[in-house]
């Protein structure tokens, strides 16, 4: 770059000297004129690309110093994603998926406000349907580590202010007041001008002529100038988002894709023989044009002469009138990818995790030394899970001793194997369930409802949903803790009896013992636990599943050993 600053330097000086030395003779000094404004400019244009990648490749540079940081466990300051938790949704609140250190934390790896949006929906869709599909998907963006990069960083060199969404409903919304007739009116005005302007150089009519059709061009643009000033201001908003689009649209277009969720996507850019990116280069470039007017010189002599400002404001609503019913649909296949390429990194980062095999037999879920996605490998204790289907587990334990990690690992493993990503497990055989949870409920203020009336209008929502759906992996943590014990004793039983008579599928935590009891009479319960021991008056924990009643608690133990009590 400094290279070609210098050239441009030298040339633009040598073009003054020669300008200066042969300014007698008016042709070479022309000729010398024409060529060094010539060099100059392809000098430029090459700074420019240079310059464009030098950006790009800055831009990449800090998206693999940021994937460090986040493989190192350092990834609390980004976005949570707290936006999108829903405490009506079937898991949103229950699970990490969003907040502080959540999933969403995590993975997230979106360029545009839309990806992001997408990414969320994925994240939250319950989706059971063509998983292999989407495993497919997400498996060959994880092999092209260097193209979903590549798509991250020319997403974020342009700074977009106004969402697609506001875009696309302008373009729909949007009412033309120019006719084919004006354009034809600025073609035979633009040739009547060089006829004005070339007769008075001529001498042939007086050259004051020239000036009075200057003024007539000047007061046909006026008539429409106020129409022209919205749409300009309009465009103006959408020309960056426009630019950022085409440039990803070209990336994907130039891809070549194997599964069939990308081809299907990729195909969606092509409009019979023309592609997206094109059709959208052709607008950025009208859209250009018309900015044009922003140069007074410009905007005086191209409006007074050729009436520019008609002829540009009619190719953009043209451009409009032709393509707005397809701008959503293009807009929709970078999103897609957008978020995708969020899954697809997911999925690099661990080549260790390992796609569920999506079968259709009597299990749900039969998973070999699965574990919680975001802990630490080094530190983190795997277990072995076999939960067939219209099973329901109870699980108890001491406190810390692993049992609601545990829920979110299983609702983790559900949430993830449903949008095809690759699941903390050595291996795993799913079949399809969607998930539903409660687990974090709280009073509202707002609401004017108690603690205890939300969770049995969360426990009511479990229910009816389950009615409705038997498809549905019901994860309970700690139920009715909003009443004492022997009222939630009670009604935590006929909870769990409730829900194996609708043949629900699923796991509960309690610290209550005699639920537990429900094992030697309804064969679908199963009973596991976490253990505790206290060896040399010290609490250890071994944090594995395994199969019957805990029998040891350490709420007193712990008490007296900070001197709480």
């Amino acid at each position: 770059m400094s290279v070609f600053s210098l050239l441009r330097l030298a040339v633009f000086s040598l073009t003054i000297l020669g300008i200066y030395l042969t300014y007698q003779n008016w042709k070479i000094t022309l000729l010398i004129t024409a060529l060094g404004i010539a060099i100059f400019l392809f000098l430029l244009s090459r700074y420019t690309d240079l310059k464009s990648r030098r950006a790009l490749y800055k831009r990449l540079v800090a998206i693999n110093e940021e994937e460090l940081e986040i493989a190192s466990g350092n990834f609390y300051h980004r976005s949570d994603g707290l936006e999108f938790q829903n405490p009506k949704h079937y898991f949103s609140l229950d699970i990490d998926l969003f907040g502080r250190g959540s999933f969403f934390q995590y993975c997230n790896r979106t360029s545009i406000k839309e990806g992001t949006e997408k990414l969320s929906k994925t994240l939250l869709a319950n989706n059971i349907e063509a998983i292999n599909s989407r495993q497919e998907a997400i498996k060959e963006l994880a092999d092209q580590p260097k193209w979903t990069q590549n798509y991250s960083a020319v997403a974020q060199g342009i700074e977009v202010d106004h969402s697609a969404r506001s875009i696309i409903d302008w373009l729909q919304d949007y009412k033309p007041f120019l006719t084919k007739s004006h354009f034809v009116l600025t073609i035979l005005f633009s040739i009547a001008s060089i006829a004005v302007l070339t007769l008075g150089i001529m001498e042939i009519i007086p050259i004051s002529i020239a000036g009075y059709w200057l003024l007539l061009g000047l007061g046909i643009t006026g008539i429409y100038l106020k129409k022209i000033n919205i749409l300009a201001d309009s465009t103006s908003k959408a020309k960056d988002t426009f630019r950022q689009y085409a440039l990803l649209l070209k990336t994907i277009e130039d891809s070549k894709f194997q599964s069939k969720l990308l081809q299907e996507n990729q195909k969606k850019t092509m409009l019979g023989d023309a592609q997206a990116s094109t059709i959208f280069s052709e607008f950025s470039k009208a859209l250009d044009a018309l900015d044009n007017r922003n140069n007074l010189i410009s905007a005086i002599l191209g409006n007074g002469y050729f009436l520019c400002d008609l002829r540009q404001a009619y190719r953009i609503e043209k451009w409009i009138n032709q393509y707005a019913s397809k701008v959503g649909d293009w807009f929709e296949v970078v999103i897609f990818f957008d978020a995708y390429n969020s899954l697809g990194t997911y999925a690099f980062n661990h080549p260790n995790f390992t796609y569920p095999s999506i079968v259709d037999e009597a299990i749900t879920i039969s998973a070999e030394d699965l574990g919680h996605p975001l802990l630490n490998p080094e530190k983190r204790v795997d277990s072995n899970l076999e939960l067939d289907k219209e099973q329901f587990f109870i699980v108890t334990g001491a406190n810390m001793a692993g049992k609601s990690t545990f829920l979110r690992t299983v609702a983790l493993h559900i949430v993830m194997a449903n949008i095809g990503l690759p699941v903390c497990a050595k291996s795993s055989k799913y079949k399809p369930i969607k998930l539903i949870t409660s687990m974090r409920t709280s009073d509202s203020l707002t609401d004017d409802s108690s603690y205890f009336f939300s969770e049995l209008t969360r426990l009511k929502f479990v229910v009816d949903t389950i009615e409705n759906d038997k498809n549905y992996f019901v994860i309970l943590d700690e139920i009715l803790k909003g009443t004492n014990s022997t009222d939630k004793a009670i009604g935590s039983r006929k909870f769990v009896e409730k829900l194996v008579r609708l043949n629900a599928t699923g796991i509960t935590a309690t610290h209550d013992l005699s639920l537990t009891e429900i094992e030697t009479q309804l064969e679908a319960v199963k009973n596991y636990y976490f253990d505790a021991e206290i060896i040399n008056d010290e609490l250890h924990f071994d944090y594995k599943l395994k199969q019957g009643v805990c029998q040891n608690m350490n709420a007193s133990f712990l008490l007296k050993k900070m001197e709480i009590v």
